[in-house]
């Protein structure tokens, strides 16, 4: 009988040692920074009941969800003219669960059922993984981490500006310099389509004017004629085209343009508030500029993402000048838990692609050297002796807060040194007959290829520098 091959399923990955620990650098400056804000951990479990989850993604999302087969017998309960039915129908009678398909449907779902022990404004973060049935392809998995935050409860536009400064301080202190975090305003892109005199197509309009650096007026004029947007209204679109100055002077342009539209007025006003709450708290987001010279924050009148879920400002975060999408995104909604029957409740929020970041970082070469070195020091030794000496110096150093090891058997040095090589360990400390003799040990420098003969406490100092 031959023995099967291992493998796992298509669309998920292993995470090796060495990638852990840079994800777990990312996951920990954000975390950090969330924590800063007042926002609380929130963990929703794997799996949810199907009747929470289907209806809430349309059709498409629908069969993109993984239904876990009711335990036992499964087909107990099943007649033939349940399969005749189809499988939507014959789904409900074999599955009663289904694993998490985003982060959004179950805290909504968390929300509701406990309302009258939540704190409103609730502000919550969630860092776990969810899983889609999807066609695995470069960059698209069928398990991965979604990292939300998201305020409920509340209509003040501070959260939003607060989300600015959370999105600036995680990519500063992840070490990035060069993005741009782009916000624009549902109500603006719904008062550009009344004011050219095509009320609800902004969809249409603004997948378009986004072509304008890459395709000019001439192209962008050719596709909204394709989309069925009237000559005129072109025309009108021509303001759009020439918007200079910095974001005040941008919005100033677009009083003119929208003035007398109810939602671009609307729009107008609440990124007006936003840029207040941002100069009140003395943003870092509002004064710095990219290595462009172009200020970070930008107000950007194409952004529309969402359109039929976000109802006030959206956010968008690419990084320049890398092959990469966009790593961050988000906005403001109106009915988040009206859908399990709690209407009413405003929120914002926003995500960060994990996975995307991390890309991103490995591409800059950006992860800093902690986030790559598990063990900072190995002890090597020869024989018994030079083991059961060995273990109060490694007690001593791991309670120093040294990340130590002692090789667990008496093994030729060369293999003992090929180990510190592979598992890339800066240091390794000799314990031999000649070392035990002194009181003083070998500190060998692995990059440097340098030798000293030392004290454990100067070894200790060197090592927690």
């Amino acid at each position: 009988m031959s023995k099967e091959k291992p493998s796992i399923p298509k669309g998920t990955r292993d995470f090796g040692p060495a990638v852990v620990v840079k994800r777990n650098y990312i996951f920990n400056t954000i975390k950090r920074t969330f924590e800063k804000f007042g926002y609380l951990p929130l963990e929703t479990p794997a799996m949810e009941q199907l009747s929470v989850l289907t209806g809430k993604y349309g059709d498409e999302g629908d069969q993109l969800l993984f239904k876990i087969l009711n335990s036992g017998d499964f087909l107990s309960k099943t007649k033939s003219e349940d399969i005749e039915q189809g499988y939507k129908h014959l789904t409900r009678k074999i599955s009663e669960k289904g694993l998490r398909y985003d982060l959004t449907v179950p805290f909504a779902r968390f929300v509701v059922m406990n309302r009258n022990e939540i704190t409103f404004p609730f502000k919550r973060y969630q860092i776990q993984p969810v899983w889609r049935a999807d066609r695995p392809q470069k960059g698209r998995y069928r398990e991965f981490y979604q990292c939300d935050a998201d305020v409920v409860g509340t209509n003040s536009l501070l959260c939003e500006a607060e989300i600015v400064q959370m999105i600036n301080e995680v990519l500063t202190n992840l070490g990035l310099k060069d993005f741009t975090i782009k916000i624009n305003h549902r109500g603006v892109l719904a008062g550009i389509a009344e004011a050219i005199g095509e009320k609800g197509r902004e969809g249409d309009i603004c997948v378009a004017i986004d072509k304008l650096d890459k395709i000019g007026k001439e192209g962008v004029r050719k596709e909204l004629l394709e989309r069925g947007i009237s000559e005129a209204a072109i025309s009108k679109l021509e303001p759009l085209y020439t918007l200079e100055g910095d974001n005040e002077q941008i919005l100033g342009q677009l009083q003119t343009i929208l003035g007398g539209t109810t939602e671009g007025e609307r729009g107008l006003k609440d990124l007006h508030e936003v840029w207040m709450y941002l100069s009140a708290l003395r943003s870092q987001a509002l004064t710095a500029t990219n290595e462009s010279g172009n200020p970070r924050l930008m107000l950007d009148v194409t952004l529309a993402r969402g359109l039929s879920y976000y109802t006030g400002c959206i956010f968008e975060v690419k990084v320049n000048n890398v092959s990469m999408g966009s790593i961050s995104g988000g906005g403001r909604y109106d009915n988040l838990t009206g859908m399990f029957g709690m209407p009413g409740v405003s929120g914002v929020g926003f995500s960060f692609g994990v996975d995307r970041i991390y890309d991103v970082l490995e591409e800059l070469q950006l992860f800093p050297d902690s986030s790559q070195v598990g063990t900072k020091a190995l002890l090597v030794q020869f024989d018994k002796e030079s083991e059961m000496h060995a273990l109060p110096i490694l007690q001593q150093l791991r309670d120093a807060g040294v990340a130590s090891e002692l090789y667990p058997e008496p093994a030729k040095l060369k293999k003992q040194m090929g180990y510190a090589d592979q598992k890339s360990i800066p240091y390794v400390i000799l314990v031999g007959s000649e070392e035990i003799a002194t009181g003083k040990l070998k500190l060998r420098n692995m990059q440097l290829g340098e030798q000293q003969d030392l004290t454990i406490g100067e070894i200790i100092s060197i090592l927690t520098k």
